[in-house]
């Protein structure tokens, strides 16, 4: 009596994953290209040289302020006064007093900061082409400093600042002009806000565009698929 033969086992199915094995001589497949996923992009550079990129825009910006300054001594309209005598003391007050050169003054150095902060936000777009926290911070922190300097560089450069003694120089009843001030301290926002609403919309118009997370990849030969 002779034994039952034993039945040859079933062949081997094949799953998915025995295909990620498979790959050109010379190169290994990793799971996501093998399962037929495009690879992520580089997000972009490190930290470090974001950041250290930011501190250049922020140098870089901040020293605009010395022609927004000369710009805001030359073009702002001057405030006139008069000095006069009075029992042996000085009094100085508006020769004008219903003149609007002190508001006149705050405008020039507002739509001056505002034009300087969209140049500055155009110049960094076009030299970085993207965007980021560190560079969008460099260029908010640059356009205040600038704004800084240009005030303090534009009242240096104005008339004296003690006008009982301008006003004995050039005599009783003489007009002479005020010292250069900024009335409005918010027009010293107006660069960085300018910079940062320019930046922002250049880089959402024409900014580099994040791929798909699930590109599909080039079709891939099934290794098992019958040869015709």
């Amino acid at each position: 009596m002779t034994a039952p033969l034993t039945p040859p086992p079933p062949p081997h199915e094949h799953s998915p994953h025995d295909a990620w094995q498979a790959s050109p001589p010379g190169r290994t497949a990793s799971a996501p290209e093998a399962a037929g996923y495009g690879t992520y992009g580089q997000d972009g550079p490190g930290m470090k040289t974001e950041v250290r990129e930011a501190a250049v825009v922020a140098v870089a910006v901040a020293l605009g302020g010395v022609p927004l300054g000369l710009l805001w001594w030359w073009l702002a309209p001057h405030v006139p006064l008069v000095g006069d005598a009075v029992d042996k003391s000085w009094v100085v007050y508006l020769a004008d007093s219903e003149g609007e050169q002190a508001i006149g003054v705050d405008g020039t150095f507002t739509l001056l900061a505002l034009a300087f902060g969209a140049v500055s936000a155009a110049a960094v777009f076009l030299a970085r082409r993207r965007g980021g926290v560190p560079l969008t911070v460099g260029l908010g922190v640059g356009g205040l400093l600038g704004s800084l300097l240009a005030w303090r560089l534009g009242v240096w450069l104005g008339p004296a600042q003690d006008v009982i003694a301008h006003a004995k120089q050039v005599g009783e009843g003489v007009r002479f002009s005020a010292p250069l001030k900024l009335g409005a301290k918010g027009a010293l926002l107006a660069w960085s806000l300018a910079a940062l609403l320019v930046h922002l919309g250049l880089t959402a118009l024409f900014g580099p565009r994040d791929p798909e997370p699930y590109e599909q990849g080039p079709a891939r030969k099934d290794p098992y698929a019958p040869q015709p």
